[in-house]
């Protein structure tokens, strides 16, 4: 595969093998955004959600917060265990 590469391709590799480990999720995300995945596109320019909460979303909302604070949650480790996953 290697010899189907653009020498700037191949640059791109070069530059990538040198970047320091704690920046490569950043060096990633900036990659990323120059590929255009028709689900991230989607996503990155739909309009932000204007609905205004009701009562009854913003008492959920409160509970979470309690259920959270009191301890009253799950680990994906235990959901996953639960599942059988």
């Amino acid at each position: 595969m290697a010899s189907t590469l653009t020498p700037d391709q191949k640059l791109l590799l070069e530059l990538a093998a040198r970047v320091p480990l704690q920046e490569i999720p950043t060096a990633r995300r900036l990659l990323q955004s120059l590929i255009v995945d028709p689900v991230w596109l989607s996503c990155a320019t739909a309009p932000s959600d204007d609905e205004p909460l009701t009562p009854e979303d913003l008492a959920a909302i409160e509970q979470a917060h309690k259920d959270r604070a009191e301890g009253r949650t799950y680990s994906l480790d235990q959901v996953r265990q639960e599942l059988g996953l």
